[in-house]
Order: structure tokens, then sequence, then C-alpha cells
């Protein structure tokens, strides 16, 4: 029996593992075209990409090239140090000159230290002529002192003489430091005189300035006293510091103080800093009190707010334990 079981498994291997048999030679040879297409399959793939990668490598080198190219002919147009010349094509480098001609052009527009004037060109240069010498005058006409008058001619100079003129004038008029008196005539001292008087009259009623009540004439003096005992009632009235109540007449003092009783009572039912109870009358503290004590339970009962318990009423402090279960 052993040895028949034996014969038998002799006979399954030689079938499926490729032996002499018929049945075996069949599976041997399916086997090995199964190999042989899988060969022909991949062979092709593998040849595209290893024809493939050197292109993509040369690619990547080339984004590359062209990258750092573009980074060095914007730092050539802009003029930076970090620009190599001996990188850039002819193109480029006809690029990177007009850009560079732009910038001087620009810069001695305005009036930049690093303005070649050897590289302008004839209309350029004339140009340049023309828009400083406008500048010139016009630098003139507002008194700054980038202003060239040697550069202007007789009429622009008698322009900007009269310039001068007006614009000390409205100094004067309006007190600025920068008014020469001696440079008025007879006519504008009266007139810079009159407007100062002006000025001062009502830099003293509206308490700004520079107010000199030493100039004042009687109208003028009364004017301003009362516009200042106008503004010092209000701002007692309003609750601000400039208050004065020794210049406020009875009714003013009178209405002042219930104001302020009424603002203190506010900031204290709103528990402000602010607050000074001891300007409060009896009722008012007995009122915000027991709102005070009903805050203070309501707190003890639900378990949000403030609470102190030692203010608690005995029948409060009951209610607000916890009961047993």
């Amino acid at each position: 029996m052993t040895g028949t079981t034996d014969q038998f498994r002799s006979r399954y291997k030689d079938v499926y593992n490729g032996s002499s048999t018929p049945r075996g030679r069949i599976f041997q040879k399916a086997d090995t075209m199964n190999v042989s297409l899988r060969k022909c399959l991949w062979a092709p793939v593998a040849c595209f990409c290893l024809c493939l990668w050197p292109l993509l490598a040369f690619t990547q080198s080339s984004d590359l090239a062209q990258n750092a190219g573009g980074q060095n002919l914007e730092a050539c147009k802009a003029g930076r140090a970090n620009c190599d010349q001996s990188k850039l094509s002819a193109a480029q480098s006809t690029e990177v000159a007009l850009a560079s001609h732009g910038r001087n052009v620009a810069n001695c527009r305005n009036g930049y230290d690093s303005c070649d004037h050897s590289k302008l060109s004839d209309p350029e240069a004339v140009a340049l002529a023309v828009a400083d010498h406008k500048r010139n005058v016009a630098d003139c006409d507002e008194g700054m002192q980038s202003c060239e008058p040697s550069k202007l001619t007789p009429a622009e100079a008698r322009d900007s003489s009269a310039a001068a003129r007006r614009r000390n004038l409205a100094d004067c008029k309006d007190g600025s430091g920068a008014c020469d008196r001696s440079k008025l005539t007879t006519a504008e001292v009266v007139t810079v005189d009159g407007s100062r008087q002006q000025l001062n009259a009502s830099d003293c009623k509206n308490g700004t300035g520079l107010c000199d009540h030493a100039h004042l004439t009687l109208s003028e003096t009364k004017e301003a006293t009362t516009a200042r005992h106008q503004r010092n009632a209000q701002n007692c009235v309003n609750g601000w510091d400039d208050c004065d109540h020794s210049m406020l007449a009875p009714s003013e003092a009178k209405q002042t103080a219930l104001l302020e009783h009424q603002r203190n009572l506010s900031a204290c039912k709103d528990g402000q800093e602010t607050c000074d109870y001891s300007k409060l009358s009896p009722s008012e503290a007995k009122v915000l009190a027991d709102a005070e004590h009903k805050r203070n339970y309501l707190a003890c009962l639900k378990g949000y707010g403030y609470c102190d318990p030692s203010r608690l009423t005995t029948e409060e402090t009951v209610s607000v334990q916890p009961k047993a279960h």
C-alpha cells in the first residue's frame, strides 16, 4: 500500500513540475511563454523610461538656467551689484542699456547726485534744463531754501520778490514768528496792527491762542469776560475739570449742584469708582442699600455674582443652603 502511494505522488509531481510526461511538458511550455510575454511587455516601457530620462533632466536643467538668467537680467536692469554682465546675451545687453539710460534720465529730473549729464541726449539735456528752471522758479516763489535767485530772469525775480512781500505781510497779520516788520510799508503796518488787534480780541474771547488782555479795548474786555463766564458755566454744567465754582452766579451754582448730585447718584447706582456715598441723602442711601442687599441675596441664592454670606438674614441663610434629599 505504501509503495502504491509513493508511486502516485511521484506521478503527480511529474505532471505539475514539468517532467517528461506530455502533460508536464505542456505546463512547462506555458510557463516559459508567460515569462517571455512579460519580458516583451516590460521591455518597451523600460526603454521609454530610459530614453525619456535624459530629456527630463535636460528640461529641468534648462528651466533652472532660464530662471537664473532671468534673475540676473532683472538685477542688471535695476542696476544692482549682483548683476553679471558677462552672462547677458546681446539682446539682453541692449535691454539693460535702455533701462540704465532711463534710470539716469529719472535721476537727473529728480535732481539726484547720481545723475550723469554726459549720458543725456541733446533733447533730454534741453528738457532737463527747462524742468530745472521751472522748479527753481517755483522754489523761489514759495520762499524755499533751494531757491537760486541768480538763475531767475529779471521778470521772474520781480515776481519772486512780490511773492516774498505777500508772504511776509500774511505772516505779520497772523502773528507768525517769520514776520519782518521792517519790510512793511506804512499802509501795511496799519493793516497788520488792525489784524493783530482783531486776532488778540478773538483769542481772548475764545480762550485760545496768545491772549493779551492789556491790548484789549473796553468793549473787547467786556466781551472776553462775558465769554469766559459762559464757558465756565458750561464746563460746570457738564462736569468738566475746567469748572470754577467761584465764578458761578447763584442760579448757575444751584443748577450745577443739582446736576452734580444726579451724576453722583447715577455713579453710585452703577457701582462706579467715582461714587461719593457721603453726598447721598438718607433716603437715597437706603434705596441703594436695599438694592445691594437684594443683589447679594440673589447672587448667593443662584450661585452667580459676588456673594457675601455674612450680610444675609437668618431666613435668607436657610433658604440658600442646599436642602437634604
